[in-house]
């Protein structure tokens, strides 16, 4: 049942995310000027309503009430979540890049989007090589840690999900439609799978069709999610080419396949390696390049729930103590995650970056079905 007290703000979002010409920048610009009130944002406007353009004027005087309705029916639903950037869970790392968004609708466990991430995108059009490739690629970094992350579409997306939810991995998928929308339609499945086993993410209200113009602004929030993107088949004019552009602008690691100069999908990959992107053969190079970053985004989880970070140059150590906690806890046979968390009282999100880090040290070595083996020291 809808908690009433929950419900003016929750409306509030919701008109704002729907009114023509706000966007993200105006409300988190208007939201920090009201000392993060979204209701007292609301009225400001409706008081300026003035001052803005016809189509937000007429909006806001006159929202779609059967539209509203429809968006907080999504929301009511088991598993659906509105995810503001006021929330304590709002994913740091998209705080950093340019035009953060101001909220995220997500289906599925929107606690991943606090893990460790990695994005692989590539070709529609991929060749079953590259296909298989992404495969791997995906299960082998979900077993080391990563969350594999991507945007759901044909070819090399749908691949890389599959590689992690065929190993019982959880993934993200970042889309262009709304969240109750899935694009390409022959994906209905795989969208069911990982609202099931991970998450689907979308800056777009319920109902949202795809829109050419969508995918650009959903290729941002992809590549600032992760902490670096790789890159498995793409031509010179691939979108994948956009999402690898804008995780360097943004500060994030770039990762390409190399391929075949008679490919023509290799030349997109070729592209990125000559500007600067690292070539990678496999997944160890990945992992070595992105610890450091995952190490730190460890560590700013952990500072949330005010413990103690290592003082060594080690990513953990067994003299912090949250960490040994964790070693104590997995004993010497294999645990699930969710079983751990439970054990521990830790949150998944903060427990999945301490095992990463736990493991980029050789203390615990991650097993499939999402479960955990501390080694012998």
């Amino acid at each position: 049942m809808e908690d009433s007290h929950d419900l003016h703000p929750r409306r509030a979002w919701l008109v704002l995310l729907r009114t023509p010409g706000l966007g993200p920048g105006g409300l988190r610009e208007r939201l920090a000027a009201h000392g993060g009130n979204i209701e007292a944002v609301l009225d400001a406007l409706l008081r300026q309503a003035a001052s803005l353009s016809a189509e937000a004027r007429a909006w806001l005087m006159q929202p779609d009430e059967a539209r509203l309705a429809a968006d907080l029916a999504w929301l009511a639903e088991p598993g659906h979540r509105l995810l503001c950037c006021l929330d304590a869970d709002f994913p740091p790392l998209l705080e950093t890049i340019p035009q953060p968004p101001a909220a995220l609708f997500v289906a599925g466990d929107a606690s991943l989007l606090l893990h460790p991430q990695i994005a692989i995108v590539g070709a529609r059009s991929a060749t079953l090589s590259g296909r298989t490739h992404a495969r791997a690629f995906a299960r082998e970094l979900g077993l080391a840690g990563f969350t594999i992350t991507s945007g759901m579409a044909d070819g090399i997306d749908g691949a890389a999900h599959l590689g992690a939810l065929d190993a019982e991995l959880p993934t993200v998928a970042v889309i262009g439609t709304g969240p109750d929308r899935v694009y390409p339609s022959k994906h209905r499945g795989l969208a069911r799978r990982i609202a099931q086993h991970g998450a689907l993410v979308s800056e777009f209200p319920p109902g949202t069709p795809a829109r050419s113009d969508h995918f650009p602004r959903r290729n941002r929030l992809l590549s600032g999610l992760s902490l670096g993107t790789l890159v498995v088949e793409a031509g010179l004019s691939s979108g994948s080419l956009i999402t690898a552009r804008l995780a360097a602008e943004q500060g994030r690691e770039v990762f390409a396949l190399p391929g075949s100069i008679h490919n023509p999908l290799a030349q997109g990959c070729h592209r990125l390696i000559r500007d600067g992107a690292r070539l990678v053969e496999g997944v160890s190079e990945i992992v070595e390049a992105l610890a450091p970053a995952a190490i730190a985004l460890g560590r700013e989880l952990a500072s949330r729930l005010d413990l103690e970070p290592a003082e060594t140059g080690r990513s953990t150590t067994a003299a912090d103590p949250a960490s040994q906690v964790v070693l104590n806890a997995l004993g010497h046979g294999p645990i699930a995650l969710d079983e751990l968390a439970a054990s521990t009282g830790e949150a998944v999100s903060v427990l999945s970056s301490m095992l990463l880090m736990l493991e980029l040290d050789g203390r615990v070595e991650a097993l499939p079905g999402n479960r955990f083996q501390r080694l012998p020291d």
